[in-house]
């Protein structure tokens, strides 16, 4: 082949790269702006999702482990059966438990109404132990501590009696019925904001917001009178259980709304995120906080999800024991994402113009 056919042969691969180059940029733009990109993109994003979705709910809750147990000791009389018991307690929960010493039964008994201690245990008699659980205080942490105690009292071959004292209403014997009612309020009132961005888009921030009010309060009352009326689950303190599902409703429906107005398209990523992968396994709904990883235990006050739990949980069980604390964190919630809706509500993709 002479010098002037190399060269042209040359010339022809190269244009042949160029023109594929060019039809590869070509076929890259037009699925860039066709709706398979996005689909795609989900389809990855879903896939994640699930496995993370899985993982998250499988490590908090298929094997709860203590790592943080009050309980109340009272008595005294015998220190070496004392302390003979707690010690053996001690090693049946991994190191988990933590005595505070009251001097008294009532004394024992009002840590346990105000949700200091999840248990009473007198060892004052050489022969027996009496351990006074709440089942109200949480059910999951109610059964480990009996297990515990009935395992230590035979190994110290010492009678020993479990009694609940505070034991969980006869509609919801697993203490699941406030978690769930809780969820519905979290997941409906996302949702309810995923379904006004889609079907009344042309709402304005204010009537976007009063809206999401509207929901709130007619869903928390559905919620309540379901559980209660209908179903006879739980006997909740209807207005102050009915104001709980509205504020969690109100909030959940807010921080969708926020992430909507960031993150346009993909919000329900980061709101699945906070209020489902990681809100929900660590609300203490399913499995209170002393058996959930110390971090998420520590987190999930901080949540709606754990601060609307936490506040039914107290309005149905020790009613006269009430935290302002769950219900500030709800509210600040709201506050913080309402008011990140309304400095940038312009970049929100409803509003009059948006629906027109």
């Amino acid at each position: 082949m002479s010098e002037s056919e190399t060269e042209s042969a040359v010339q022809e691969d190269e244009e042949t790269d160029s023109g594929d180059v060019a039809a590869w940029r070509r076929g890259w733009e037009r699925f860039r702006r066709s709706p398979f990109l996005p689909a795609t993109v989900l389809v990855f994003i879903l896939a994640a999702a699930a496995g993370l979705f899985a993982g998250s709910y499988t490590y908090t809750l298929a094997n709860p482990t203590p790592h943080h147990i009050p309980v109340a000791v009272v008595g005294g009389d015998n220190a070496r059966t004392e302390a003979a018991f707690l010690a053996g307690m001690d090693r049946a929960l991994d190191g988990s438990l933590q005595v505070t010493r009251y001097d008294g039964a009532a004394a024992a008994q009002a840590a346990v109404e105000a949700q200091q201690a999840f248990a009473i245990v007198d060892a004052s008699r050489a022969d027996a132990v009496t351990v006074d659980v709440s089942g109200a205080s949480g059910s999951s942490v109610s059964q480990v501590i009996s297990s515990a105690a009935t395992q230590v009292g035979r190994q110290a071959q010492v009678a020993v009696t479990v009694t609940d004292i505070n034991p969980l209403q006869p509609g919801d014997p697993r203490g699941l019925a406030i978690f769930y009612i809780t969820l519905a309020a979290v997941i409906i009132g996302f949702v309810g904001a995923i379904q006004l961005s889609v079907h009344a888009r042309a709402l304005d921030p204010l009537e976007r917001i009063a809206y999401t009010v509207a929901y709130a309060v007619l869903g928390g009352f559905v919620i309540a009178a379901v559980v209660d009326w209908w179903l006879g689950a739980l006997d909740l303190p209807f207005l102050e259980s009915w104001f709980i599902l509205t504020l969690t409703m109100f909030a959940s429906g807010l921080i969708f709304t926020m992430f909507n107005t960031l993150f346009g398209r993909w919000a329900m990523l980061p709101t699945w995120g906070l209020m489902v992968l990681l809100g929900n396994p660590s609300s203490g709904g399913a499995v209170s906080w002393p058996l959930l990883p110390s971090v998420l235990g520590s987190i999930g006050r901080w949540l709606p999800n754990g601060a609307s739990v936490n506040a039914q949980h107290t309005a149905v069980y020790f009613g006269g024991h009430q935290h302002l604390f769950p219900f500030l964190v709800l509210a600040a919630w709201a506050l913080v994402s309402g008011t990140v809706f309304w400095i940038w509500r312009d970049r929100h993709p409803g509003g009059r113009d948006a629906g027109t």
